[in-house]
């Protein structure tokens, strides 16, 4: 049973149109923490110019103090209207938190008219933030025409009242923008561990089906191999011989297959696996009858099939008492089908092992990665017969399916 290197890796997906996406270098990828220092050095600057507006008022020193005090909670209630937790929070703490920036907001302008307006920016953005779409713009763009008010009480021109109102909304993006950059950096970042999370996940769980494919059937046919050896030594030592030495190359490939498994390299073929099923089938005084009809299959078609060739012969094995077990492989039509027919199965069989496999179910999620199925058939008299059909050449390679789980003659199902 040779077997070819292939490295198995997964294409570079694509999108509409034939153009290959690639994903962004990591280092061009924000930290979110950068991205949180830049929502608050533009929530500072913008702080910072009421505040000089302010001083160059020639306010009374205790108003100005006041005035500042304003503008440190206005920036703290940005803050928090700024970070995510906020979103979670009850409807009435949010309202809470909204109208105290409102009353900070339009309360001052009584006092300090156009040169408190600024901060009517940090409000919209508050809302665009925290109020339900359907509200969120109507109440963004009332807070910009409530702005055409303070540059009337100045008696400014109409350029001025004008650009006050934009000045409010602009900043109100601004606020929104930022902070939902910043989220969404967060948000990207997260997901990025989480996939890399999972496909560590992927590999281990593709790991554990080809070890359960490879040493499952090797380990059974070693035992019986074995067990044939032991009786054959008195009565004929030299046939004896003989199957030493195929032992003895079963647990050479074998170590050669886990080498080959860890590394990520594997191929099988499915015509040279029926070959070695035969022979371990006759080795447990199995009745084989075969029928091959194939021709030329895909590498992954290939080892897919030869792997549930595999699985069968080992339930065989282990989990029936058979006299009889009939391999079919027949490629016509563009598809390929494999059948493994058998007697002798105890219904009331049930391997109690606690790592007992579930082999099956690997084996069906194998074949969802070439749009194949498997089905398995009980029939009258003890008979079993488990059935996989797939494409000769699927389109195209899928990611690794979900295990699925398959009632039936494994008596892991």
């Amino acid at each position: 049973m040779p077997h070819h290197d292939e490295i198995d890796t997964a294409p570079p997906a694509t999108v509409p149109g034939g153009a290959t996406s690639h994903t962004p270098d990591v280092l061009d990828l924000p930290a979110p923490r950068l991205a949180r220092v830049i929502l608050t050095v533009a929530l500072i600057s913008y702080l910072s110019v009421t505040a000089l507006n302010l001083v160059g008022t020639n306010l009374p020193t205790p108003l100005l103090l006041a005035s500042l005090g304003c503008l440190i909670l206005i920036f703290a209630l940005q803050l928090r209207h700024s970070g995510a937790a906020v979103r979670r929070a009850p409807v009435r703490h949010r309202a809470l938190t909204l109208g105290t920036q409102a009353l900070l907001t339009y309360l001052p302008i009584v006092v300090f008219h156009s040169q408190w307006g600024a901060m009517a920016g940090f409000l919209a953005g508050s809302l665009l933030l925290l109020l339900p779409g359907r509200w969120a713009w109507p109440a963004y763009g009332f807070v910009g025409l409530t702005m055409l008010v303070p540059p009337a009480l100045d008696n400014l021109s109409i350029q001025e009242t004008v650009y006050l109102a934009q000045s409010t909304l602009l900043t109100g993006l601004v606020v929104y923008g930022l902070t939902r950059m910043a989220e969404l950096v967060q948000a990207l970042h997260d997901t990025r561990s989480q996939l890399a999370g999972l496909a560590v996940a992927r590999e281990r769980l593709r790991f554990a089906r080809d070890l359960h494919d490879l040493l499952g059937y090797s380990l059974s046919a070693i035992t019986l191999k074995s067990e044939l050896i032991r009786r054959l030594i008195p009565l004929h030592p030299r046939r004896a011989m003989e199957e030493v030495s195929e032992v003895l190359t079963i647990s050479r490939q074998s170590l050669a297959d886990v080498r080959t498994v860890s590394s990520g390299l594997r191929s099988m073929s499915l015509e040279q696996e029926m070959r070695s099923a035969e022979s371990v089938l006759e080795a447990a005084d199995i009745e084989v009858r075969m029928e091959i009809r194939l021709g030329t299959l895909g590498q992954e078609v290939d080892s897919v099939l030869a792997a549930v060739l595999r699985e069968a012969v080992t339930n065989v094995l282990r989990h029936s008492r058979a006299g009889t077990c009939v391999l079919t492989a027949v490629q016509e039509g563009g598809r390929v089908r494999l059948s493994v027919f058998n007697d002798g199965v105890d219904r009331s069989y049930r391997d109690e092992s606690p790592h007992s496999g579930r082999g099956l179910g690997n084996l069906q999620a194998r074949l969802q990665s070439t749009h194949g199925t498997l089905t398995v058939t009980r029939g009258p008299g003890g008979t079993f017969e488990l059935t996989a059909e797939t494409l000769e050449q699927p389109p195209r390679r899928l990611a690794n399916p979900d295990d699925a789980d398959l009632g039936a003659q494994d008596p892991a199902a």
